[in-house]
């Protein structure tokens, strides 16, 4: 019989993490500290501050008097215009799509206003005082004043028109001459539309420039009520 002959040895050698593995030795495992935990799967990814807290955790009655920059406002107003306008077509689409970014503020703004009044918080069911409500309270919440006025249309029962003579919104909107009907307070009009909406009073609310020798900037926010709001108006009078 022919001798067989074995391989060559290999060059590499096994590799272990630990050289105590190699020698047949027993190994000692220590506990892992907090700090070398891995994180798991799932962990929040919200950056903190030095004082570990973040602001959901601030209180949302201590926070009711806090003012924001009205430049550093006009300054992210522009950023949330310009990105809107490269997914539209025309002015309408532009108008639209800022209404429905201010509806979603709307409707969380609707749940914080009621949670800081509390128990004095009443449930509004005629048209005038939920009105009341958005020009005063909701208005003055978002720019620190009252609206300026508060009318109903003689033509038709089921639309009113609130009246801002110079929406802080429009304050550093410069908009050229081929898209002069354009009125970015639509994002304020979605605000008010879904406050309305979520205190069940549905309707429609746009945006209207109607400019004057004295109020250049004059606009006014038509809210058209859903005839189910005019049926009930009729049935608590």
């Amino acid at each position: 019989m022919s001798n067989l002959q074995q391989p060559p040895a290999s060059p590499f050698v096994p590799f272990s993490p630990n050289p105590s593995i190699q020698s047949g030795m027993p190994t000692q495992t220590t506990p892992l500290s907090v700090s070398q935990k891995p994180t798991q799967l799932g962990s929040s990814n919200l950056r903190f501050a030095s004082s570990r807290k973040s602001i959901y955790d601030r209180h949302l009655n201590r926070t009711q008097r806090s003012e924001l920059s009205k430049s550093s406002f006009a300054f992210l107003f522009a950023e949330m215009i310009q990105y809107a306008q490269k997914q539209v077509a025309g002015i309408q689409d532009l108008e639209k799509k800022l209404n429905t970014q201010g509806y979603a503020i709307g409707q969380r703004l609707l749940e914080l206003l009621l949670h800081r009044e509390g128990r004095s918080a009443k449930r509004e069911t005629r048209v005038l005082g939920i009105l009341q409500f958005v020009a005063q309270t909701l208005y003055r919440h978002l720019f620190g004043k009252p609206a300026d006025g508060l009318e109903k249309s003689r033509e038709n029962e089921d639309e009113y028109m609130l009246i801002d003579h110079d929406p802080a919104v429009n304050s550093y909107i410069s908009v050229p001459k081929e898209m002069a009907q354009l009125n970015c307070a639509a994002f304020v009009a979605g605000i008010i539309e879904a406050v309305l909406d979520g205190s069940l009073f549905p309707c429609r609310v746009t945006a209207h420039s109607v400019a004057s020798e004295q109020f250049p900037a004059k606009t006014v926010f038509l809210i058209k009520f859903d005839e189910s709001v005019l049926e009930r108006e009729a049935v608590l009078q």
